[in-house]
């Protein structure tokens, strides 16, 4: 196998090996589990010692009755003839056995020698004679002597513990432990295997042995090998001590020596043989498996009734006395293990709301999991209690499809039950859960149902919830501010008394928000909003709001915002484990980045959001549909699997809600040269828009159909695309600028005169934006425009890493540790201009900062 973190123990070993062949000699104990890679080891050295080292090799066996001397019989053969004929002596009973070590004393100091011994945990006695022996005078002769053993084998009573007590006090002695592989390094192994690498670690524990041979046979739950050892370390063990294993196996994890000794209370002098055989270890108050793969070997050839018994008596004994929070779980496990319904009852809601306030949300979805296996024994109302919070912990823990069926459960049995409030409350978080998962039409529907049952029933905090839900979903369908904000005033209104300070931050900010997407104004109280949500601990307020800021922020191109958003976003959802809103953010991240011209990024960003099995419909839609145009603005031919992918994810409404989806499938039209395709789309597009005000869509679909000759109908347009529309390309594309879109600011200079035709030319040509450049020199073709570069500028292709000449003066002022405000000053260009061409030069050298940009320019 590969020497992954056993680099270290290696170059230790051959400096002892140097100094050792020089005089005085030593002694080298390398330890560690069964598989941990000792051979493996022993072997690198090996391969070190120069040919001036004589290598000399012995192996004890795991035989019943051990070779006497085994080991000097396999170092024999290279040794002198004085050797041989005193070992065969005293193997016939001829001479002493210390004879032997006198003459292998005497041969080894001959000449430099590297004298490996491996596994002594199986050694005869007159072989740990022979180390005894060997160890006391070893300093008087040039050679290293290497010995293995495994450590998890060794009890108080082995006989190599004897040995090693001896060693102990001598100097000349070096212990080397090889511990377990790290994450990473099983995940290094793993390259290439359609595995679960943190799957694989777990049960492995970074056991080399362990994991070659998960991954060798791919298959098997339990590779055969693996299955082979295990029952070969219990061949030797007593009944009671296979009961210890057997037990252990059952239990599944670690457990305490007094709840052992309640199931098997003839374990004492037991323990220490099962711990003995290898697979087992123990601190003295609690003993567990060393492998969970070994764990799951012993298990399988367990009886069911014999686990099913363990499980009762376990169950039993955790009863008996008082119950810690954190033995919730344990219970519930033994509880449904045990067929006890009653139980599992008990203890798996208990468990599911002790996971609930450590953040533990997939733990949580779990626990209801297992009690909902048993939920037919409970009345409807504490069944739909418990589907209630089955459904949150699944969103929480972004186990979206499951928890919108657990919230549709529990709005039918809260309507069969006439429960109204606990109904529209249902109904509310129902419509709440569907947005992002791509049923935004039913959201709307089902919010509009909430209102009505709970307005039948009078003012509640419930219907405030509801009110505010209808709020969120008119900012989401770019409905009239006025809509979203009377919703909120409403939601207000009604439980503004109630004392919930995230019903007054949620509120106040989505009424500013609708404000900033159809008026362009309001951020002051939507950055005000989240503030306070974050000031107030309001968690999941604060990192909900947050999000949207993302969202909102990228929808209006503003990078500055959108990338002090993205950051602030990411940063509090991991600080407070909301990973709900963390693979959104990524989402959003990647489109930001798409807006800026960074497309190798972009692509890069959306493959974590499409790759994770627990994206959300609505992250995954983004981050396709970034990918795609993403590949359509480079040239790339695969622009249309992802942009279709992402349609059949969410429903037509929701397309065109999340603001880029519809605008995409023009674009990519456009860049195909298919204009009159483009021209249906867009107006679809505004059709679908017709009833809303959002001038950010609206307004980008307008002036796709301007750009590909139509006449697009009068609609809402934000300043960039009213100014085009206008005419004005020179202002439109320096409000691009400003905010960060290079690419948005080359399609408004395609509307004006030869030298701005000429300057989208060149602004494509640098994001190598390939069929909008093509676009662009047939348009200055028919126009008779000259000169056209075909291509690149010479100076770009001839750049190592396809710099620009701009970009190259960038880069060489970076290297200086310049801002980018003293960039700008010095190039004569805007701040944002300036952060484009930084952020061009960042991804064409593929580093993640400034600093490190500015090192490669050293």
């Amino acid at each position: 196998m590969d020497l992954l973190e056993r680099e270290n123990v290696v170059q230790d070993l051959a400096g002892d090996l140097q100094a050792a062949a020089g005089g005085p000699g030593r002694i080298a104990l390398v330890r560690g589990e069964a598989g941990i890679g000792k051979t493996t080891v022993v072997q690198h050295l090996i391969q070190m010692a120069g040919p001036h080292i004589r290598v000399l090799v012995g192996a004890c066996d795991p035989l019943t009755t051990p070779r006497p001397l085994g080991p000097l019989m396999d170092l024999a053969p290279g040794l002198g003839e004085a050797v041989g004929t005193a070992l065969m002596g005293a193997l016939a009973g001829a001479s002493r056995p210390g004879e032997v070590f006198e003459c292998l004393l005497a041969d080894l100091s001959g000449c430099p020698s590297l004298l490996v011994i491996e596994d002594v945990h199986w050694a005869d006695e007159a072989t740990t004679d022979f180390l005894r022996y060997l160890a006391r005078r070893l300093p008087a002769v040039p050679a290293l002597v290497v010995v293995t053993y495994r450590d998890d084998e060794l009890g108080r009573t082995h006989p190599l513990t004897a040995l090693l007590g001896t060693l102990a006090g001598y100097s000349w002695v070096y212990r080397h432990t090889l511990a377990p592989l790290s994450r990473r390094a099983v995940a290094q192994l793993a390259t290439g295997h359609a595995v679960d690498t943190e799957e694989l670690y777990r049960v492995s524990a970074g056991n080399p042995f362990l994991v070659t041979e998960i991954l060798a046979t791919p298959a098997e739950s339990i590779p055969a090998t693996v299955r082979e050892a295990v029952a070969g370390r219990l061949v030797g063990l007593s009944q009671v001590a296979r009961s210890v294993t057997d037990v252990l196996a059952v239990l599944g994890h670690r457990a305490s020596l007094p709840l052992m000794t309640h199931i098997l209370p003839e374990m004492d002098g037991a323990l220490e043989e099962a711990v003995a055989c290898g697979i087992l270890r123990t601190d003295g108050q609690t003993i567990e498996f060393r492998h969970e793969l070994a764990r799951l070997a012993v298990l399988e050839a367990v009886p069911a009734s014999y686990r099913l018994r363990v499980h009762q008596q376990v169950l039993t004994a955790m009863r008996s006395g008082p119950v810690a929070a954190d033995d919730l779980a344990l219970l519930a496990d033994h509880a449904e293990a045990a067929g006890d319904a009653t139980a599992v009852l008990e203890y798996a809601p208990r468990a599911a709301a002790h996971a609930v306030a450590l953040g533990a949300h997939r733990e949580a979805a779990a626990q209801f999991t297992r009690a909902l296996r048993s939920v037919d024994h409970l009345p409807p109302d504490q069944q739909a209690t418990l589907w209630e919070g089955h459904a949150l912990a699944c969103f929480l823990a972004r186990e979206l499809e499951e928890g919108i069926a657990s919230r549709r459960m529990a709005v039918k049995l809260r309507h069969a039950l006439g429960d109204g409030q606990r109904e529209g409350e249902d109904l509310r978080w129902l419509s709440y859960m569907l947005w992002p998962d791509g049923h935004s039409t039913e959201a709307v529907e089902t919010g509009l149902e909430a209102v009505r049952t709970l307005e039948k029933l009078g003012p509640s905090a419930e219907l405030a919830g509801a009110h505010l839900n209808l709020s969120m979903l008119a900012v989401y369908d770019h409905e009239d501010a006025a809509v979203s904000a009377a919703h909120a005033q409403r939601a207000m209104d009604v439980g503004g008394h109630f004392g919930d300070a995230g019903l007054a931050v949620q509120a106040q900010f989505h009424a500013a928000a609708a404000r900033m997407l159809c008026e362009g104004s309001g951020w002051e109280e939507c950055e005000q909003a989240v503030s306070s949500a974050m000031a107030q601990s309001l968690q999941l307020d604060a990192g909900f709001l947050a999000m949207l800021m993302c969202w909102y922020t990228v929808m209006q191109h503003d990078d500055a915002r959108a990338t002090a958003a993205v950051q602030r976003s990411l940063a509090y959802s991991l600080e407070h484990e909301l990973l709900t809103f963390v693979h959104c953010t990524k989402a959003l991240n990647s489109w930001r980045l798409l807006n800026r011209g960074a497309w190798d990024q972009a692509s890069d960003a959306t493959q974590e959001v499409l790759t994770h099995p627990l994206s959300p419909p609505i992250d995954r839609a983004i981050a396709g549909t970034v990918l795609g145009l993403a590949r359509a603005r480079a040239g790339d031919p695969q622009v249309w699997p992802p942009l279709e992918q992402a349609a059949r994810l969410v429903d037509e409404n929701c397309l065109i809600d999340i603001g880029l989806g519809w605008e995409a499938r023009v674009e990519a039209f456009w860049l195909a040269e298919d204009d009159e395709r483009a021209q249906t789309e867009a107006h679809h597009g505004l059709a679908a828009l017709a009833d809303r005000t959002h001038p950010w869509l609206s307004g980008a679909l307008a002036c796709w159909i301007h750009r590909c000759g139509g006449t697009p109908p009068p609609v809402p347009a934000a300043e960039p695309y009213a100014l085009e529309l206008a005419g004005n390309w020179a202002d439109a594309a320096a409000r691009w600028e400003e905010l960060g879109s290079p690419y948005e600011a080359a399609l408004a200079h395609l509307a004006g005169d030869a030298p701005a035709l000429r300057q989208a030319l060149t602004g494509f040509e640098d994001l190598g934006a390939r069929p909008a450049a093509a676009r662009a020199r047939a348009l200055m073709r028919a126009r008779g425009v000259r000169p056209i570069r075909s291509g690149p500028r010479a100076a770009t292709l001839a750049n190592p890493y396809g710099l620009t000449n701009r970009e190259m003066d960038v880069f060489k002022l970076l290297g200086e540790g310049l801002s980018d405000a003293d960039i700008a000053d010095r190039l004569y260009i805007t701040p944002k201009t300036t952060g484009h061409h930084v952020g061009a030069v960042l991804a064409k050298l593929g580093v993640h900062s400034r600093h490190e940009a500015a090192r490669k320019a050293h």
